[in-house]
């Protein structure tokens, strides 16, 4: 509705930054005056996408009931992804780069051939390194979260391993601003789940891995201090200065942009599709305004807070796996917020909030359970009996 009607009722009247066509078919970002174009289309269609694979997901686990299903995926799509980041690789080192242009089909630049601190910056099968460590991040949360719980730990192990190796080789400050806030949430989240009564999780790993990263550290800078500087000044052009660099400055100006378009509609937004921004927060609130953001926030919310229902609880696997799925929608929004450019979120982040739905909405059978046994601790006592 707001990609139909809103471009509409602030035509002409308000300044936005989007995408606009430029000579030789390549598209650049602009600030043009509203309109209704070709983008209100795009990511309308790309939001029913999303609705529909949310639906699909959902119907396909419910009425299977095989969740390790969706660890099969996480598992194959890993290994797929890594694939192509190693092909980028080799075809950049080989100059045989024209392998991988089936993939790099988009009528904009592609940049994927640079180089960051003498590393190759690793964009796989994706038309830059930034989108390439947005996807994989996802893949890094949940495949890491499933080997905290120890679900299939001879694969999501070495497969979580090999994803964070290439988070890091792409050089991506999105990647290490995502990683800054998935590893402590997984770390805290594996230690309260092995204080917990199933006493799963990782806890002597990780806690030694925390005592030993400090003293690894201070003994590199004691032993090796070129390379301790060489790392300052890597972090140094790929994260703290990123801010002063052009592609840093063009970002701020997106956002200022995306603000003012905020509130020249007066928080209605200019319509899905309409504007351009740097961050997913300033996405909505320039396309759908104040009440998409409250609507798209419910919907984050009800899917993250929701809890297995009482007579699934025993399920260890289940349960492990829907804490996987929202380690990865956690990563997802991380980059999101960070460098999120449209609506659009990805096909991984329906799929799992679809499964995270599909699990933890309790069946016809549990809920005459929890009918017939309503009275607590009790109750739960006799929830596998017949009712």
């Amino acid at each position: 509705m707001t990609a139909i009607l809103l471009p509409r009722l602030f035509q002409g009247a308000i300044e936005v930054l989007t995408v606009e066509r430029s000579v030789g078919a390549r598209s650049i970002i602009a600030q043009v005056p509203l309109r209704f174009s070709s983008s209100n289309i795009t990511q309308a269609v790309y939001a029913l996408g999303g609705f529909a694979c949310f639906g699909l997901c959902y119907a396909y686990i419910r009425r299977t009931a095989a969740p390790a299903h969706l660890v099969k995926v996480l598992l194959i799509v890993g290994a797929v992804n890594l694939g192509f980041a190693v092909a980028d690789v080799l075809t950049y080192f080989t100059g045989t780069e024209q392998l991988l242009e089936f993939v790099r089909t988009a009528n904009y630049a592609l940049l994927t051939a640079s180089e960051k601190g003498g590393f190759k910056r690793i964009s796989g099968a994706f038309p830059e390194a930034s989108a390439f460590a947005d996807y994989t991040l996802v893949l890094f949360a949940a495949t890491a979260s499933l080997w905290l719980d120890r679900i299939r730990s001879y694969m999501t192990g070495p497969m979580a391993a090999a994803l964070l190796v290439a988070l890091v080789l792409s050089t991506s400050a999105t990647a290490l601003l995502g990683l800054a806030v998935v590893v402590p949430f997984l770390w805290s989240r594996s230690v309260a789940s092995a204080l917990g009564p199933r006493r799963a999780g990782r806890t002597a790993f990780l806690l030694g891995l925390a005592a030993l990263t400090p003293i690894v550290i201070l003994m590199i800078i004691s032993l090796f201090p070129a390379t301790a500087e060489a790392v300052k000044q890597f972090l140094d052009e790929i994260l703290f200065s990123k801010a002063d660099s052009q592609s840093g400055r063009e970002r701020m100006t997106w956002n200022a942009a995306a603000y003012q378009t905020f509130l020249d509609t007066s928080g209605l937004g200019a319509g899905l599709g309409s504007a351009r921004a740097s961050s997913y927060l300033l996405v909505l609130l320039s396309n759908v305004g104040i009440l998409g953001t409250t609507a798209f926030c419910l919907f984050v919310a009800a899917t993250l807070g929701s809890r297995m229902p009482r007579a699934s609880e025993g399920n260890g696997e289940t349960a492990s796996l829907v804490r996987a799925a929202k380690a990865g929608l956690v990563a997802g929004l991380t980059t999101s917020l960070v460098s999120g450019t449209v609506y659009d979120l990805g096909l991984t982040f329906y799929i799992l909030a679809g499964s995270i739905s599909a699990l933890t909405y309790p069946r016809a059978t549990t809920i005459q359970a929890v009918r017939a046994h309503p009275a607590g601790a009790a109750g739960r006592r006799h929830l596998g009996s017949p009712s």
